[in-house]
């Protein structure tokens, strides 16, 4: 496996027990075995329910555990909650919550921090640590800057300093626009 999407569901033993059925420890153990012990690249996303999982607090304990424990370049995607299947007495998550908890991330330290589930091109780039400049411009699946300097291997330089960026890269970007890209698996 060289990469993967771990759901960090929230950040209370609580939500895991109310909602999961499960126990947080076991998640936040994987997190750290996958950053110290493997080379696979991995993200997380964070699903914010409104009044389940969505406070400055429980956001800013989260995020203060993973630059401490897996460090500032984890990028870390805060989704859209939207009403389906066994939780349609939740409202949608506001635009506003998931800038906030983007806000909070940046603030103590991660470098790629975005929003997800909706249309917000300036939440969902990616920008160098270092100067700022947009590397990656993408709303939804649909990308537009496409400004990195590819150096082998999918290590991949911001074209306008020259810094290193944290990641798996391409030389070229994708073209499957919103489609999503076809898997295959070996068997």
């Amino acid at each position: 496996m060289d990469v993967a999407n771990i759901d960090l569901k929230a950040f209370t033993q609580e939500f895991y027990r109310k909602l999961c059925s499960a126990d947080q420890a076991p998640v936040l153990e994987t997190l750290k075995y996958l950053k110290h012990e493997t080379d696979v690249w991995f993200e997380i996303t964070d699903l914010l329910i409104p009044g389940e999982n969505d406070s400055e607090h429980e956001v800013e304990e989260m995020t203060q555990w993973i630059v401490e424990n897996l460090g500032p370049d984890v990028p870390v995607h805060f989704t859209a909650f939207h009403p389906d299947w066994k939780m349609m007495d939740k409202p949608r998550t506001p635009p506003a919550t998931l800038m906030c908890a983007r806000d909070i991330a940046l603030k103590n330290g991660i470098r790629y921090a975005y929003s997800g589930n909706i249309h917000h091109k300036p939440t969902q780039s990616t920008y160098c640590h270092n100067c700022g400049e947009a590397v990656i411009g993408r709303d939804w699946y649909e990308l537009s800057e496409w400004n990195l300097q590819f150096g082998g291997n999918h290590i991949s330089d911001c074209k306008s300093c020259g810094t290193q960026l944290a990641g798996v890269f391409e030389e070229k970007p994708g073209t499957w626009g919103r489609r999503r890209a076809p898997l295959k698996f070996k068997a």
